[in-house]
């Protein structure tokens, strides 16, 4: 989509049922965007709110969002909802796995895609690392709380379940079933079901020893997912790579891994990290036959090194497509009229180091450095979804809401 295109799709967003029922999207150009835009216009309209650390979101075809949800503070609450246009949100699934990470933080149902009737829901790594003597490092959790963390869950479910549904959960037992290759069926007890199945289980964690730690290990932290004919892509942030996974048989092989940059705050007083900073690949999408992976960068997430890498499915080859960013967390395709262009999720836009700046969301025309601000007072945004046919971005913040942005047609 060309810049002159989305300053003419500039305009009202309505969104019913909401307590603001209009706002205005505002489009702000830069001569770069490595700069604050904290001071800029806030656009869009708050959709949902009061979400557990939502960190996937995908569009059925009835027209709904459907949420993949982390969980809070409790083992198990991670959870799949369902979110009206209009924001009303329904259960679809809770009690899913969800455990407390090696920072303290919810890890749990991640990135989320649907074709058809069936989800495929990525699960975190959860409780099943512990923090390490070495900063950023990782020891094994002889307590894990699940069987099934660091995996591929496909969840099948009628239109209408979807349209009708008061929620379904999943139980510990469940989960161990799920480990041991069955399909898990639920009812809510008024003749509606929904299948669970286990596609894949990535290994929590591989060893990753050092000098006098032999016990330390790097964990499998899956994050988001593309779709492809019968195979899935996901990434690794914690592993940096993308698998891809076979869904008829569950296998799965590394596809491609991406290998550390230099740290260019590597000595700057006062600011955290070594001389290079890992490749943290985060959001990933097919675009003409090629997936783009975002790179979100590790610490201390200095600003100019994150990337949009393209990648061949079929070799494994890599290549930079868009570069200069800051802590890319999500990116788009997007084909208007002939006009081919992409959207970029940014988790935070600050000059300095870590997540100062607000999230915005970045429009470039082509692969070259001068995007679009559509979207410059986000916080801590982790995923978005777009819909083309009525030309709105939704984005979902860690914080628990989902915001709609209207970006076109």
């Amino acid at each position: 989509m060309s810049r002159e295109r989305l300053i003419r799709n500039a305009q009202k967003i309505s969104v019913p049922g909401t307590a603001v029922r209009a706002a205005w999207l505002l489009v702000v150009f830069m001569g770069g965007f490595g700069q604050d835009a904290a001071a800029q216009a806030c656009p869009g309209v708050t959709l949902a709110t009061g979400l557990r650390v939502p960190l996937g979101v995908t569009l059925s075809n009835e027209g709904n969002l459907i949420v993949s949800e982390s969980g809070t503070a409790a083992v198990h609450s991670g959870r799949i909802s369902i979110l009206a246009p209009n924001g009303t949100r329904r259960t679809l699934l809770d009690g899913l796995p969800s455990g407390l990470n090696d920072v303290g933080e919810p890890s749990g149902p991640a990135g989320i895609i649907m074709r058809g009737r069936t989800a495929y829901v990525l699960i975190g790594v959860g409780d099943s690392v512990l923090a390490g003597p070495i900063p950023t490092t990782h020891l094994p959790n002889p307590a894990v709380s699940s069987p099934v963390y660091s995996s591929v869950l496909a969840i099948h479910f009628s239109a209408n379940v979807e349209k009708n549904t008061a929620g379904f959960v999943l139980s510990l037992a469940d989960q161990a079933a799920l480990a041991d290759g069955e399909t898990v069926i639920l009812s809510n007890g008024r003749g509606d079901t929904i299948e669970i199945e286990l596609v894949t289980n990535f290994p929590n964690y591989v060893p990753a020893p050092q000098p006098g730690f032999p016990a330390l290990v790097r964990a499998s932290n899956p994050f988001s997912v593309a779709l492809a004919g019968n195979d899935l892509y996901v990434t690794d942030g914690s592993r940096n790579l993308v698998w891809a996974v076979d869904i008829p048989t569950g296998a799965h092989a590394a596809l491609v891994e991406f290998p550390p940059v230099a740290n260019p705050l590597f000595g700057v007083p006062g600011v955290p990290g070594g001389p290079t900073v890992e490749a943290v690949p985060t959001g990933i999408a097919l675009a003409d036959r090629q997936l783009l992976v975002a790179l979100f960068r590790g610490v201390p997430f200095p600003p100019g090194t994150s990337t949009i890498m393209q990648v061949d499915p079929s070799t494994g080859g890599q290549a930079a497509f868009i570069s200069g960013l800051k802590t890319a967390i999500g990116v788009i395709q997007t084909k208007d009229r002939g006009d081919v262009g992409y959207l970029v999720l940014q988790h935070s836009s600050g000059l300095g180091p870590f997540f100062g700046g607000p999230g915005v969301v970045l429009g470039f025309d082509s692969a070259g450095p001068s995007p679009a601000v559509l979207a410059n007072c986000l916080t801590r945004p982790s995923s978005m979804v777009l819909d083309e046919k009525a030309g709105i971005l939704y984005v979902a913040e860690i914080g628990g809401r989902v915001v709609a942005l209207s970006i076109g047609s």
